[in-house]
């Protein structure tokens, strides 16, 4: 599709080689965005109505960002099984640094890891998971900074003013044409979700509405952007891998959300003494 305007992406999605180790921009990001998230969640593990003990907070830091990496790689597995780039062998499952990582796998892993330590410590989860989700976007856009410098995911022709075109031959996405910067609107729509979250947390909501909501936003924006996205298979009625995960997360997000809506908080979840 000819386009009269368009942004130009030439950079490397390689950072430096240094040895056998290769940082790249994608990886960068990803770091940056644990980070990120993991501060944000913990100021906000910190404050009312969570009042979390600064002690299990820590705790919680590298259990969610362990089990959400598992679940990463798990998921990214399960979405390839059975086609042309499924494993060779089990042991590829552990094989991070030469395959992919799917960033729905990296939520579920997270919140199931989190919520599982919250049990096990009587910490109040729901509570808690309100504080994770705000981590949880911001973690998102940071990361998704990445995707779009190295041209990760191929998206429809677009015309746009705001199309890219990927110009380093070491990109995925290089000779494809002007795109839309799908991997951006995701950015954009994560930032729109976590902006709204923090009006809600102003008002006080009952614990587990923040997360469920977030879930739920993340969901509903995931499946809509992933119609401009071509490099996925269709698995169900014509639906991308990521679309029908959407649709997963979002019947389970819905009713949770209802739930924390109509329940009336214990008093562990209220806060710790």
């Amino acid at each position: 599709m000819p386009t009269l305007l368009a942004i130009e992406i030439g950079l490397d999605p390689n950072i430096v080689s240094l040895g056998g180790l290769t940082i790249s921009w994608l990886g960068a990001f990803i770091v940056l965005a644990i980070l990120a998230g993991a501060w944000l969640a913990f100021r906000f593990a910190l404050r009312e109505p969570v009042n979390l003990d600064p002690d299990h907070a820590y705790n919680l830091v590298p259990i969610v960002v362990v089990s959400g990496i598992i679940g990463a790689r798990l998921l990214f597995v399960l979405e390839r099984y059975g086609d042309s780039s499924s494993l060779d062998s089990p042991l590829e499952i552990f094989a991070i640094t030469e395959g992919g990582i799917s960033i729905y796998g990296s939520l579920i892993g997270g919140a199931i890891g989190g919520w599982a330590y919250g049990l096990w410590k009587h910490l109040p989860c729901a509570a808690t998971a309100d504080a994770a989700a705000m981590g949880m976007l911001l973690g998102i856009a940071i990361g998704r900074i990445g995707d779009v410098i190295n041209g990760e995911h191929l998206s429809r022709a677009s015309n746009l003013p705001w199309a890219v075109i990927y110009t380093h031959p070491g990109s995925p996405s290089y000779l494809e044409g002007a795109q839309h910067p799908v991997v951006a609107y995701e950015i954009v729509g994560a930032l729109a979700i976590l902006g709204t979250l923090l009006l809600l947390w102003r008002r006080s909501p009952r614990p587990g509405v923040v997360f469920a909501a977030a879930f739920l936003g993340y969901a509903v924006m995931r499946f809509s952007i992933s119609f401009l996205r071509i490099d996925r298979k269709e698995p169900i009625l014509g639906l991308s891998t990521p679309q029908v995960v959407s649709i997963v997360v979002g019947l389970v997000a819905l009713p949770l959300l209802l739930y924390f809506l109509k329940r009336e908080p214990a008093r562990e979840e209220v806060g710790q003494t």
